[in-house]
């Protein structure tokens, strides 16, 4: 049995995996709130107390670059250690990696259910792909081809400084330098960005704030409110802010597939993609993802595809402690004399 987890700044995901010829199934799964925890420990604690099953391996998926088996989350202040995780599950060894790349890794075993295409590109299309996914942070992954297979490597490609491509662009990128020393494209492209992207638009008087909207505001997760009411079409203010949030998913995204020269596709993760799909459906999306000059036809032959499924960083983990075995195989002593 396989411990895998999903750490991120809202939320913390974990899961046990069992591995039957290759494939992977979650046997028992749990959601917790990060910040209401003061470590990752406690969280396992509390999981594996509730379960008490038998762990082999693990692997979790971090928001945050990691360097040695050590992770310093960005959105969460907690520190993740595989020397510290893997004693505490009995194990001699734990897996730590970063987030996207352990989503890229569950990419391999999803279903066509659960992808929804943005754009079919080329019939033929191979080579590196890329991942792009906001949620609480922006998070960005690679997929080398090496003509066998995708080999995932993280980045922190969502901490590149934001580059506006227009007058109002511009003009957003000055006012969020009243209130960031480095205005990154996270800081437009995630749940908090896309709030930035709200007030800007109302602080610069482009539209009004009904009542109803600051109330709900104040009450309830501004994020959400803001995008559901942009796809209820109740608020001007909330549609044109998560038109404007779109356009740089799609322009940071075309960013992402050129870097790493994604002909094999693109793909865009993460908790709010599928939450505004219908938006990402439309033009918007696509349009600012091909809008690269002389690369447009490049990009125009590149497959896009939203991941709909939640589990895939959870999957992803797992799948990477099945690799780890492989390349590292637990040897029995006593069958070997």
């Amino acid at each position: 049995m396989i411990l895998a987890g999903d750490i991120g700044g809202t939320n913390t995901r974990l899961a046990y995996v069992g591995v039957d010829s290759g494939h992977l199934t979650l046997v028992v799964e749990g959601t917790f709130s990060s910040r209401e925890h003061p470590s990752l420990e406690s969280v396992l604690a509390q999981f594996v107390s509730a379960h008490r099953l038998p762990v082999a391996q693990a692997c979790f998926g971090v928001a945050g670059p990691v360097r040695n088996g050590r992770c310093k989350a960005t959105n969460l202040p907690w520190v993740v250690d595989a020397r510290q995780v893997a004693p505490r599950l009995g194990l001699e060894k734990a897996l730590v990696i970063n987030d996207l790349e352990a989503s890229a890794y569950g990419i391999a075993v999803l279903e066509p259910k659960d992808f929804a295409v943005l754009s079919e590109g080329a019939p033929d299309a191979t080579g590196n792909a890329a991942l792009i996914s906001a949620g609480t942070g922006l998070g960005e992954a690679g997929l080398y081809w090496d003509g066998t297979q995708h080999r995932p490597f993280a980045s922190e490609g969502g901490h590149a400084t934001f580059a506006p491509r227009n007058d109002l662009e511009m003009e957003l990128l000055r006012y969020l330098l009243t209130k960031y020393k480095h205005v990154s494209y996270e800081r437009v492209l995630s749940g908090p960005g896309l709030l930035n992207i709200y007030t800007f638009l109302r602080d610069t008087g482009r539209a009004e704030e009904p009542a109803w909207l600051a109330e709900r505001l104040r009450r309830d997760d501004p994020p959400a409110v803001i995008a559901q009411a942009a796809l209820e079409g109740k608020s001007a203010l909330c549609t044109d802010a998560l038109d404007l949030f779109v356009s740089l998913y799609g322009a940071e995204a075309g960013n992402l597939a050129l870097k790493v020269l994604a002909t094999g596709g693109l793909f865009v993760g993460g908790g709010i993609a599928p939450q505004i799909i219908q938006k990402l459906k439309e033009s918007t999306f696509m349009t600012a993802f091909t809008a690269k000059g002389r690369m447009k036809p490049l990009l125009d032959a590149m497959p896009v595809r939203v991941i709909l499924n939640d589990k895939t960083t959870l999957l992803g983990a797992a799948r990477r402690a099945t690799l780890e075995e492989a390349v590292n195989p637990v040897h029995n002593e006593e069958e070997e004399r």
